[in-house]
């Protein structure tokens, strides 16, 4: 589904992405791992088309993008969700929601009924703004508004940052949903370690810029793999 091969990444002189090389493949939730600032957001917003790459290829579903905008990788089937969650906060639930309608067919510019199962606090709250939530609302709002573009690749920023257990919960709950009965690629970032290893099927671990380690979630176990990790 998604291939990144070689990217490189420039913040001006600063060299954030050295050769990175990661794949995401339908129906299964791949997991991005590292300390902060080793270039782990800068890969995903690479992905999504927010800055664009010094060197390498991105490609979707065999189709290399190029310096393709954001708004045509949304179309092509790209969801986001950025870390911090950048809802509208004077806007309503349902007026977010209604936000992902930019990137689908006319004919499907409707809330699929599965966000609303897999989140049903969205549907006692359509009417209030997205500012008056509380973090884990906002962060279900956010998910559900990157699945009503329909995506074949959901892509999360740190899902779980800042949200109590409860609701770390039904985000875990509603990934392996979408992995399993939706066959969605799920690409996601996370500092939360054990969220990852109850979910991957697959992951990558960077470290200043490079990927350092790829395998399956068992890998995460291996007192190796875990230096990685450690501050």
């Amino acid at each position: 589904m998604l291939a990144v091969e070689g990217a490189t990444l420039h913040y001006g002189a600063a060299q954030a992405l050295r050769g990175v090389s990661i794949e995401a493949a339908s129906g299964r939730i791949t997991c991005l791992l590292g300390r902060n600032g080793v270039g782990k957001s800068s890969l995903l917003r690479a992905i999504v088309g927010h800055y664009p790459l010094t060197d390498g290829t991105i490609s979707f579903e065999g189709k290399t993008f190029g310096r393709a905008p954001a708004y045509d990788r949304a179309r092509t089937g790209i969801g986001y969700v950025p870390q911090g969650r950048e809802i509208f906060p004077l806007l309503t639930v349902r007026e977010n929601l209604e936000t992902g309608y930019a990137a689908v067919k006319r004919g499907e510019r409707f809330v699929p009924d599965y966000i609303f199962e897999l989140f049903p606090v969205l549907k006692d709250m359509l009417g209030r703004r997205g500012g008056d939530l509380s973090g884990g609302q906002q962060q279900q709002l956010a998910i559900g508004r990157a699945l009503v573009m329909r995506p074949k690749l959901l892509v999360l920023d740190e899902p779980t940052e800042g949200i109590q257990p409860s609701i770390i919960k039904d985000i875990g709950r509603a990934i392996r949903f979408l992995r399993d009965s939706q066959g969605i690629a799920v690409l996601l970032v996370e500092q939360y370690l054990d969220f990852c290893r109850e979910l991957a099927d697959d992951v990558y671990i960077m470290d200043r810029g490079e990927i350092v380690h790829s395998g399956d979630a068992e890998s995460l176990d291996r007192p190796d793999v875990r230096a990685h990790l450690t501050v």
